[in-house]
């Protein structure tokens, strides 16, 4: 029997819904005896739109320098609750055959996956760093503020973040670069701290 990611996914996007959260990854890795299932959860929209409501109070709470958007705002106790709920359902449901795995449930972290064009649109104005499946001016890795995501397209300044290695070599007179969403092979969040 294989492994059903897609009714996984479906399943941990109902048990989160009801505890108003979001599932924002999941990950299946390792073979044999050492499987693990890596979910990552934030508040839904409603409850990271709170968390910005606190993060403007007198009695900000909020770790200091870091903007609130960044924050999944998900805490020890929505994990646990998440991870009973959820993995309760995998038991009864069969989804993850053979022997035994590990479930594990986090926030993204400050160093979060973007993977959707929501997650673009969504951390407009954050630093970012993002390799491409094709270089573009000679390079896959680029460094910089997401000014832009629009028409499939995402626009990065380049000039916000000091630039390394074959980034600094060929693209010195080079301020922006635009990325196609189809080119992107992995990008991060890089923390504001």
């Amino acid at each position: 029997m294989a492994l059903q990611l897609d009714q996984i996914r479906a399943i941990a996007d109902r048990v989160a819904a009801s505890h108003r959260l979001e599932v924002v990854d999941l990950e299946f890795s390792g073979g044999a005896k050492h499987r693990t299932l890596r979910v990552f959860i934030e508040k839904d929209a409603a409850g990271r739109a709170k968390l910005a409501e606190l993060a403007v109070g007198e009695e900000n709470e909020l770790p200091k320098g870091v903007p609130a958007e960044m924050l999944s705002g998900v805490t020890h106790d929505d994990c646990t609750v998440f991870t009973q709920d959820f993995g309760t359902l995998l038991d009864v449901e069969d989804l993850v055959p053979g022997a035994e795995y590990t479930l594990e449930v986090s926030s993204p972290g400050l160093e979060r996956k973007l993977s959707t064009p929501a997650d673009f649109t969504r951390f407009t104005g954050a630093l970012v760093k993002v390799q491409t499946f094709t270089a573009i001016n000679l390079n896959r890795h680029f460094q910089g503020r997401l000014t832009s995501f629009a028409d499939g397209k995402l626009t990065l300044d380049l000039a916000a973040v000091k630039q390394k290695g074959k980034a600094r070599k060929t693209g010195a007179a080079q301020q922006t670069v635009e990325i196609p969403f189809s080119n992107i092979e992995k990008a991060n969040l890089i923390p504001e701290i």
